[in-house]
C-alpha cells in the first residue's frame, strides 16, 4: 500500500469565496469576532470570507444554511453553545447537528457568569447563598435548583460594561 504525504493530496483551499453564516444580528460580539476572523482568513488565504448574518429561531435558521449546502467546505457555520442546546431542546429540527455539522476549529471562548442577587437594603430578604461555591452546595443538597433561572446579559451588556470600566477609571462615584 503506497504511503503519500497529506500535502501531496491537498488541494488549494480556498479556490473561491467562502460563506460564513453567523447566527446573530450584525454588530454583536459574535458578529464582530466572525468578521475579524473572516478578514484575517481572507488576508492569509487569498480568498474572500463573506460573513452573512442569519439571526433567529435560537440559531436554527443559520444552522440550516450549511446543512443544505454542498459539503465542500465553502459554506461554514459560526457555531456556538446554542447549537448543542438546540439539539436537545427541539424535537423536530430539519437537521441533526451532530450528524450534519463537522467542527473544524475553535475560535473563541466566552466566559459564563452566575449572578447571585444581593438584598437592595439591609432589612431585605437574605439570598440563599452569597457566592458560587455556597450556591452549588445548596443546589446539591436540596431541590433549590428547580427554582433557579437562566438569564442573558442582553444587547446592552457590552455598553454597560464599557461604562462601568470608564467610571472605574475616572475615580468618580458610581451614582455621580
Amino acid at each position: 500500500m503506497p504511503a503519500v504525504s497529506r500535502v501531496a493530496w491537498a488541494q488549494t483551499y480556498p479556490s473561491r469565496p467562502v460563506l460564513v453564516v453567523v447566527p446573530f444580528a450584525a454588530g454583536g460580539p459574535g458578529d464582530i469576532i466572525a468578521r475579524l476572523m473572516g478578514q484575517w482568513l481572507s488576508e492569509r488565504l487569498g480568498q474572500p470570507f463573506i460573513i452573512e448574518n442569519r439571526p433567529g429561531a435560537g440559531t436554527n435558521i443559520a444552522t440550516e444554511a450549511p446543512v443544505r449546502a454542498p459539503s465542500d467546505g465553502y459554506t461554514l457555520l459560526w457555531a456556538n453553545a446554542a447549537n448543542a442546546v438546540n439539539a436537545a431542546l427541539y424535537q423536530k429540527l430539519s437537521f441533526d447537528f451532530i450528524r450534519d455539522i463537522t467542527p473544524v476549529a475553535g475560535v473563541a471562548r466566552i466566559p459564563r457568569r452566575i449572578a447571585i442577587l444581593q438584598p437592595s437594603r439591609p432589612s431585605g430578604p437574605s439570598p440563599p447563598a452569597r457566592d458560587g461555591r455556597r450556591l452549588c452546595r445548596r443546589c446539591n443538597r436540596s431541590r433549590a435548583c428547580g427554582r433557579a433561572h437562566r438569564g442573558t446579559p442582553g444587547a446592552a451588556y457590552e455598553k454597560m460594561r464599557d461604562q462601568d470600566r470608564q467610571q472605574s477609571a475616572s475615580g468618580l462615584p458610581s451614582n455621580a
